[in-house]
């Protein structure tokens, strides 16, 4: 993990800045090499995610794989989010709180009425439905998310439990992509986020051109898994594998 301050961003590098409100979602496009980086503003709100390949979204998200495949549940800088093709969608290039959940999922209809009772209350599932329609995508290509700021943790009787004191105000990751995709997010509280109140802050989304990851970029070169799901990717661009991290 880094400081908070730790890494700017260089001016000429932006190329879009957007903020989400609270319980609403945004989509983008993302070129191969291009960074987002979404901010907790308040330290109070969960970010969920879906990816699909933006040449053939038949490919996506894999979170199954993302976890075991990388033999670890704990998302953080240096692992890859991984696609049902065994191939590396996104890194995490940067990221301030390790505080992410691949394991539960994002919010519904269901869990708001539990939590909030009566009320419109946005929840991801339904964001994300509405997102993949603005793709061109159906209720088919909704998928399993992960969902960043969710501290969720697994204790010794292996039930979930929820770390509050690990995400705070500022926190941030970034997510470098590694082929041409359609991204989904989503800022709707967390399932296991014991607040009583719907939280009501938004977050920051900033996209910005990374520069080339280099011969020992972390994501590329921390496991095996990770160097065979980078072959992957420069077998599909047509690339050798020397060409694919520089």
């Amino acid at each position: 993990m880094i400081a908070r301050d730790a890494v700017p961003i260089a001016a000429a590098a932006i190329i879009h800045r957007e903020v989400i409100p609270a319980g609403w979602y945004w989509t983008t496009r993302l070129d191969r090499g291009d960074t987002l980086r979404i901010v907790n503003n308040s330290g109070t709100s969960t970010v969920s995610l879906l990816a699909w390949n933006a040449t053939d979204p038949s490919e996506r998200l894999n979170h199954a794989d993302t976890i075991k495949v990388q033999w670890a549940a704990r998302l953080q800088k240096g692992r890859v989010l991984l696609s049902d093709m065994g191939r590396a969608l996104l890194g995490l290039t940067e990221d301030t709180s390790a505080a992410h959940d691949a394991v539960v999922g994002g919010s519904t209809a269901a869990t708001n009425q539990a939590k909030y009772g009566d009320g419109n209350f946005r929840n991801t599932r339904d964001n994300f439905i509405l997102a993949a329609s603005k793709l061109g995508l159906g209720r088919r290509d909704v998928h399993p998310c992960v969902s960043f700021f969710a501290p969720v943790a697994i204790d010794a009787d292996g039930k979930f439990v929820w770390s509050a004191q690990r995400r705070a105000k500022g926190d941030f990751v970034d997510l470098r992509a590694e082929m041409d995709l359609l991204i989904a997010l989503s800022n709707c509280p967390h399932p296991l986020d014991p607040a009583v109140t719907y939280p009501q802050a938004s977050v920051e989304i900033v996209r910005y051109r990374a520069d080339a990851p280099a011969a020992d970029d972390l994501c590329r070169t921390a496991t095996a898994e990770a160097i065979r799901a980078y072959e992957n990717n420069a077998l599909y661009f047509g690339e050798t594998t020397e060409g694919a991290v520089q």
